[in-house]
């Protein structure tokens, strides 16, 4: 209970304040490339819910027609304004709305397409015993997966074999252990990561892949 109220007053107050971000993102937007303003995928929730996320439109209109369903570093289906909100996980942002909505918490498992979670063992669909958030441990341990992905030959493979699981070990340690506490903490070190150099970036990439 004291989640979701610290859920919801959060998520209330971040959109008020940031509804002047909002404006400005979504005339970026439609500057930018044909397309609506926002995004909404398909993702598995609590209890195997599927539901709408929602996020900024960073990439070409129906772009998941014309690739695959991750994107690597330099996909160019992304848009000039897209690269910049992924930067700045400004994309992000419509989640709160979720979180209203009861679909997504503020910090949890990163939520997965159905096309993942099909690959999940029994044991790693534990992790959907809790509301997927917008941030969590894999969130910040792998907030520069498209840059690991970038490296990969086979990407949809690889991902499933090897990012995957290690993401699934992180959203599982996360369900096991979660308290407000420690909810705070992740808000707070996501910020952090948003000043982190390149060469910060760099040597968690590569502890990431040993």
């Amino acid at each position: 209970m004291a989640k979701r109220c610290f859920d919801i007053i959060v998520a209330l107050i971040g959109l008020v304040l940031l509804t002047p971000v909002f404006l400005i993102v979504a005339l970026a937007i439609k500057l930018d490339s044909p397309g609506p303003v926002f995004y909404t995928g398909k993702r598995i929730g609590k209890d195997g819910v599927p539901f709408g996320i929602i996020k900024f439109r960073t990439m070409v209109d129906h772009a998941d027609r014309i690739g695959a369903a991750l994107t690597q570093g330099q996909d160019r289906r992304v848009t000039p304004v897209g690269r910049v909100l992924r930067k700045w996980k400004l994309d992000e942002l419509p989640q709160l709305l979720n979180v209203l909505r009861g679909e997504m918490s503020l910090v949890g498992p990163r939520p997965e397409a159905p096309c993942y979670v099909g690959h999940y063992t029994p044991e790693q669909r534990r992790v959907l015993q809790a509301k997927p958030g917008i941030t969590g441990l894999t969130q910040v341990r792998f907030r520069h997966e498209e840059s690991l992905l970038q490296r990969c030959g086979n990407v949809e493979e690889e991902y499933i074999r090897e990012i995957m699981p290690h993401k699934l070990a992180l959203d599982l340690q996360y369900v096991e252990s979660q308290t407000l506490l420690l909810d705070l903490k992740l808000i707070a070190r996501t910020l952090m990561c948003l000043f982190e150099t390149d060469g910060m970036a760099e040597r968690e990439q590569v502890a990431v892949t040993r």
